[in-house]
């Protein structure tokens, strides 16, 4: 069983255990002696290295750094740089791995260290399993890298414009004139890259957290807050905002009226536009638990079905390269067009959802009315251990009578978050009532026995 890896790589609170200085130094290691296995003698291999905007980024940039070239492997570097960037560029570039330091939608004060295959998607559990065994093992010596085999790093400069052209020409460089859009970078990784593309594309940009100091990057911004862009979308007469998050991996929207549209409905009316143009692979989409059944419901009407899986995209991302679909995400905002990308992409997203508009001449508050939400609550309750539920017998007793009230109608997902210490709990039902009575009933009860 993994210790350091959780769903999405490893995280914590920046300068304690395990987002230390020394543990990334071990990470960098681990990495290259991992990916070093598989390569042809003589080789050098090479990592991308990318950050987001928090300040703890230097410290644990530094670190894996030096441990990437203490085992022999070359770094490119290419500093703040969207999560998706980082990916598309490890794959473009021909790397061994790329790794992004970034801790996503959490505060400033925590980070993390996600990490690549060399085709753009995240490590398959066993490749994280083996980078764990290797740092907790204590065999990460490096004496065989006689010092004309330590890696160089090199700064790539044109990273941000390879990025760019990739984005655009995923829409044909489709014209946006005539759009003007809100965008929100969060303070995050994509604080200077997002608007350039929308600019160069032609869309007139209203910008709002694109000025990261260092420890304000999620800070009552981004996709976390989405009530910013609703309110300047309001003020500017906006056709629609963008919100990213930390990292830039997901995206939250709202209409020309200042609503939010969430993942659901951007997966469920971008499903609808490819299946009558004959574009969904296996006329499914795939998406998490989370999900609302609103959108499945509104799904299975137009013939489409839908895959679930566990809360994380890399889960819905795996069922995606299994079932070879080509469309899937997350409620959150995680959107994964496999066509293009090989992780979710806010920006990608925002530019095929943009394409969309243009291309049906339609409001994104029209092609969003396709599904009737269900009253659904989502609460997040800080916890003090993580004690497997079924070994919680009143809360599991109180899960059991909750899903016998709300009937075939709604239903209870109980669970940890995979990086925080938090407990997740959803109640989804057609009655508004129920689901804010079960939502108290059942906070308070895991309040009280992980305290």
């Amino acid at each position: 069983m993994k210790k350091l890896f959780g769903t999405d790589g490893i995280r914590g609170q920046a300068n304690h255990y395990p987002i230390t200085a020394e543990l990334a130094l071990l990470v960098g290691k681990a990495t290259a002696q991992v990916f070093g296995r598989d390569a042809v003698p003589g080789t050098r291999l090479r990592a991308v290295l990318g950050k987001d905007t928090r300040s703890s980024g230097y410290m644990l940039e530094s670190a894996l750094t030096s441990g990437l070239l203490s085992m022999g492997m070359d770094v490119l570097a290419v500093g703040p740089m969207p999560t998706p960037a980082v990916a598309h560029l490890t794959k473009s570039m021909g790397a061994a791995c790329g790794i992004m330091i970034t801790a996503s939608h959490n505060p400033a004060s925590d980070n993390g260290i996600k990490i690549f295959a060399s085709d753009g998607f995240k490590l398959p559990d066993e490749t994280e399993l083996k980078i764990e065994q290797q740092i907790l093992g204590g065999e990460l010596n490096s004496e065989h890298i006689t010092p004309e085999l330590i890696g160089k790093t090199t700064r790539i400069d044109d990273a941000r414009g390879r990025y760019i052209e990739f984005a655009k020409s995923s829409i044909r460089n489709m014209s946006l004139k005539g759009m003007k859009i809100v965008l929100d970078c969060a303070n995050g990784a994509a604080y200077s890259i997002a608007p350039l593309i929308f600019r160069e594309l032609g869309a007139e940009v209203i910008e709002c957290g694109v000025q990261p100091d260092g420890l304000n990057i999620n800070r009552e911004c981004g996709a976390l807050y989405p009530q910013n862009m609703g309110r300047l979308v309001r003020e500017h007469g906006a056709d629609l905002g963008i919100a990213l998050d930390g990292d830039a991996d997901r995206v939250i929207f709202c209409d020309e009226h200042g609503e939010e549209v969430n993942g659901d409905r951007i997966i469920g009316m971008v499903a609808l536009d490819y299946r009558q143009s004959r574009r969904l692979n296996a006329d499914t989409v795939v998406v998490t638990s989370m999900s609302n059944l609103g959108l499945h419901r509104a799904m299975r009407e137009a013939g489409i079905k839908v895959e679930v899986t566990d809360v994380g995209d890399r889960y819905v991302i795996e069922r995606m390269r299994g079932g070879n679909f080509n469309l899937g995400g997350e409620q959150s905002g995680h959107i994964i067009f496999m066509d293009y990308a090989t992780t979710g992409d806010g920006i990608l997203s925002a530019l095929h959802v943009l394409q969309l508009l243009k291309r049906r001449n339609r409001r994104l508050s029209e092609l969003a009315s396709f599904m009737t939400v269900f009253p659904q609550e989502l609460r997040s309750v800080k916890v003090g251990r993580k004690a497997p539920i079924a070994e919680l017998p009143g809360l599991s007793e109180l899960i059991a009578r909750g899903e016998a009230a709300l009937g075939e109608s709604g239903r209870i997902i109980v669970r940890y978050s995979g990086t925080e210490n938090k407990m997740r709990v959803l109640v989804e039902s057609e009655s508004a009532e129920l689901v804010r009575e079960w939502s108290d009933k059942l906070c308070a009860q895991a309040a009280k026995e992980l305290a």
